[in-house]
């Protein structure tokens, strides 16, 4: 049977032994030829969230099943695929319900059976429920360090956190307060990420200015 690969991280999961692309290629490989499977090709969406079904690396592996390039997807997990419930549900209407067979390394599921789909379906709503609990608990430790006047989030230009309190960096405050001056001698946004770039002025992460990211110093300045 041909079928087509399937890998996918996350910007968190990147860094996650047992998922990278690389480790998720392999276990691909390993399972199509322990059960001699022709695995024609494998797609991978590096650095995408799970969140939405619209991503460039699933859309080309579900139209090329369409296109009768294959007959079944191969992937690591699950949760490569999706970790909703609706979205898993479109998938097995459109796809893995009758069509085409989809094959899963860690979850031994056969979608061409009732007892299958129920299968997967219960997987997904158990993954789906992890996520949002996952979800729950860092909003209520987020909300817990707010009311205890902890700073949340990652420090902005100028600012570093020291103690759970933000403190100035005074290398980084004189950028700030030149990109307050340029805008106060009337420079559009634009113009002053330009000027800073011309310098060589790097931003508090290292990469390019935007209008967005000089936005973002002057509001903050401003709150």
């Amino acid at each position: 049977m041909k079928v087509i690969g399937y890998i996918r991280v996350s910007t968190e999961d990147q860094a996650e032994g047992g998922v990278s692309l690389e480790a998720q290629r392999a276990k691909l490989e390993g399972y199509a030829a322990l059960y001699d499977l022709d695995l024609i090709t494998i797609i991978e969406d590096a650095g995408v969230s799970a969140k939405t079904l619209n991503r460039d690396g699933l859309q080309t592996a579900l139209s090329s099943l369409n296109n009768g390039e294959a007959e079944g997807l191969l992937i690591a997990k699950l949760d490569r695929l999706t970790r909703d419930v609706r979205d898993m549900g479109d998938l097995l209407e459109n796809y893995f319900a009758s069509k085409f067979n989809l094959f899963c390394v860690a979850e031994q599921i056969d979608t061409t059976t009732a007892a299958g789909r129920l299968m997967l379906n219960l997987l997904t709503s158990v993954a789906q429920w992890e996520r949002e609990t996952i979800g729950e608990r860092t909003s209520a430790a987020l909300r817990h360090k707010q009311s205890q006047g902890e700073h949340v989030g990652a420090p902005g230009l100028g600012y570093k956190v020291s103690g759970g309190k933000l403190e100035k960096i005074e290398a980084e405050m004189e950028i700030v307060d030149r990109i307050l001056a340029m805008r106060e001698q009337g420079l559009t946004l634009r113009a002053i990420a330009g000027s800073l770039n011309k310098e060589g002025v790097p931003t508090k992460r290292g990469g390019k200015w935007y209008a967005k990211t000089v936005s973002n110093v002057i509001n903050r300045e401003a709150a």
